[in-house]
């Protein structure tokens, strides 16, 4: 049955996008793509892929990257966390907070800067581009980037000296004060400079009933980015990338009715204040040969606490029930990489060295009046991780006959790693991965290109805490192979481009989580723990991407993502992958500045986790903006959620409600409908 209405899907949406006509004469500009080795644009790059520039991101969104997701085709996000931080694409990612050491499916780079598994801070002021490469990425980023990659890019420093002054106000009690500012240095324009900084904070969207407080849930995010770019001769070219991000957010989330409406006595943290660098040099060797290299670290600390009863001394009367959890996180990343480029050829060594801190503490206190039944938690638990990358990698581009280039990637990692903690575990895995693909690319007349590509990607394994069964202590590396077949297609003279993309993957190994009774007939004995899965897990689908540009003053998109997933031999799809997600919007601007533009996106349903069969409801936003901008000045009117449209953005299903504990559904809301104004003053 989902077979049969995943094909009229694909049928549907092929006819669609088969049936455009005479369209206008308006060039659609063409983007290069960052995270490629070779910098090449977005027509050239035989993978799915999607691309936002300055100024999509600047229509399309207020604040954060998670604004953006649902106008991605195949990609979701966890909400276990106050922002965003846990990705999947095509139903491939983490879904919650981790334990013992950071094992990412999803990569995310902020200029170069790796925060895979940490991406909270992922605000959107004065960014230049945001970049999602879906499928395997095995030979360009290895370990971390199993599902596909996120890569987003602040606006790099000028030679001409411009500046932005930015006030948002909305509901929710919302301000915002952005300011960026740019320009050469001297006067041979050699050294340039471009320096952000935004301060956001608003109450959250939560009201906790029994504090009395509307800021439970709040936000209060501070970014500063700069780069400073020297370029002496057309031979050299250096890069500096300075980022520090302080989200001191609230979490205060899960409603015991599945509402906006707290009840906790004790609300939590989400807090993460991260200081990052960059440093990327590109040496011209003489011909077309180029040496590349890129140094980045990273310093993370971050906090995560929260009410783990969800209730308050009224809401369990006449039961004493009340738990909470909070987790320390600190992690450091230095790594190096050296490219070399000369014709077809590009050669690679890659090194990364982390460490991670984490301390959490548990507390709690239970006692049943009618059964004379207590009982109490005070646990606290720490661990040290230490990880050692070192992977090199390869990639050669053949052009034969007049239209053909055939594209061969491979990448060889050896992770090694050092793990003790407070229950006395000690572990020291090692193991090579390797990944990698192979791409057949065909120019036809007219601009347009065909690819067919197989790839394949590689998480490293791991090991579990606590009390697990013996032989469950470790768990290995998963594998993820896919054949993808794609077109891309401008037409009506470039007015309009296609992106269309058909995929199959087959996943080997998968980790998931899964859970096991110790002693039978002994209820406290059940435990969860990572195992790699029988047999293999199956996917395929559809992604399509649409411009058109109408009229001068017309512009019109539309994105489809069609996903079929199977969780290996279970016959139920994977967690966090819906059936379809879909965007489509239309942007008008006048001659004389006015413009209005609306976004529509759709998604299925979609299971919550791989341990119950709780699914979330399909669900169908609305985002609005008109305004007016001049040369000087711009004002905008922006609506989030016009409709005030309830989604779910993660679920639990467990026993939360004494005494009987049954198990219930409970649900993390999206945040509703919000309404506010922009306003930019730009200097140059």
């Amino acid at each position: 049955m989902q077979k049969t209405r995943f094909s009229r899907h694909v049928v549907a949406v092929l006819f669609i996008l088969s049936a455009a006509g005479t369209l206008a004469d308006d060039a659609i500009e063409e983007i290069v793509v960052t995270a490629d080795f070779r910098g090449r644009e977005a027509a050239e790059l035989p993978a799915s892929i999607s691309v936002f520039d300055a100024e999509f991101l600047r229509g399309a969104s207020v604040q954060h990257f998670e604004e953006l997701i649902n106008i991605v085709p195949n990609l979701n996000w966890s909400g276990d966390g106050h922002r965003a931080r846990y990705f999947q694409i095509r139903g491939v990612g983490e879904l919650e907070q981790y334990e013992g050491a950071p094992n990412p499916s999803v990569g995310f780079l902020l200029d170069d800067i790796d925060f895979s598994g940490i991406g909270a801070i992922a605000t959107l002021y004065d960014v230049e581009s945001v970049e999602v490469l879906r499928g395997p990425q095995g030979s360009r980023y290895g370990a971390n980037a199993l599902g596909g990659l996120i890569y987003v890019r602040s606006r790099a420093p000028g030679a001409e000296r411009d500046g932005r002054l930015t006030l948002t106000v909305g509901g929710d009690d919302t301000v915002a004060v952005g300011a960026a500012f740019g320009g050469a240095l001297d006067a041979r324009e050699t050294l340039l400079l471009r320096v952000s900084a935004q301060q956001h904070e608003s109450n959250g969207f939560r009201d906790n009933a029994f504090l009395g407080r509307d800021d439970t849930n709040g936000r209060d995010e501070t970014s500063i980015r700069a780069g400073l770019t020297y370029s002496p001769s057309d031979r050299l070219e250096a890069r500096l990338s300075l980022v520090y991000s302080d989200m001191d957010n609230g979490y205060d989330a899960f409603a015991l009715d599945n509402g906006y409406t707290m009840l906790s006595d004790q609300p939590g943290r989400d807090a993460q204040d991260s200081l990052g660098a960059s440093m990327r040099w590109d040496v011209s060797m003489g011909g077309d040969a180029m040496l590349t290299s890129i140094t980045s670290a990273a310093d993370s600390d971050m906090r995560f606490g929260f009410d783990a009863d969800w209730g308050n001394e009224d809401s369990w009367a006449p039961f004493t029930y009340d738990y909470t959890s909070d987790t320390d996180r600190s992690r450091r990343t230095l790594s190096q990489e050296f490219r070399y480029v000369r014709d077809q050829w590009l050669l690679g060594v890659y090194a990364m060295e982390l460490s991670e801190g984490l301390l959490t503490r548990n507390l709690g206190t239970y006692f049943d009046p009618f059964f004379d039944f207590a009982d109490s938690l005070d646990d606290t638990f720490g661990s040290d991780y230490e990880a050692r990358n070192l992977a090199a990698f390869g990639q050669f581009d053949h052009a034969f006959g007049n239209a053909w280039t055939l594209s061969a990637g491979l990448r060889v990692e050896r992770r090694t790693t050092d793990y003790s903690d407070s229950a006395g575990l000690q572990s020291n895995p090692s193991e090579s991965m390797w990944g990698g693909e192979l791409s057949l690319r065909r120019e036809h007349d007219g601009g347009s290109t065909s690819y067919i590509t197989l790839s394949r990607g590689y998480k490293a394994g791991g090991f579990n805490l606590g009390p697990v069964p013996q032989d469950r202590r470790n768990f290995g590396a998963e594998s993820l192979v896919t054949l993808e077949a794609g077109l891309k297609v401008p037409l009506a003279e470039e007015s309009l481009r296609l992106d269309l993309a058909l995929f199959t993957s087959r996943r080997e190994d998968q980790q998931v989580r899964v859970s096991e009774q110790l002693v039978p007939g002994d209820p406290a004995s059940f435990v969860f723990f990572t195992a790699n899965a029988p047999g293999s897990s199956a996917s395929y689908g559809v992604e399509a991407n649409l411009e058109w540009r109408v009229a001068e003053a017309w512009e019109i998109y539309a994105n489809l993502g069609l996903l079929h997933t199977e969780l290996g031999g279970s016959g139920r799809a994977q967690a966090h992958a819906p059936e379809y997600t879909l965007a489509a919007g239309a942007v008008y601007r006048s001659p004389g500045g006015f413009f209005a533009r609306l976004d529509l996106t759709a998604r299925d349903a979609f299971y919550f986790d791989v341990s119950h069969d709780q699914r979330s409801n399909r669900s169908e936003r609305a985002n609005a903006r008109i305004g007016h901008e001049g040369e000087n000045w711009a004002l905008h009117l922006w609506a989030r959620n016009l409709f005030d449209q309830r989604y779910a953005v993660r679920g639990f299903y467990f026993g939360n409600e004494p005494p009987d504990f049954p198990d219930t559904l409970y649900v993390r809301l999206g945040d509703p409908r919000q309404l506010g104004v922009t306003i930019e003053r730009r200097f140059h």
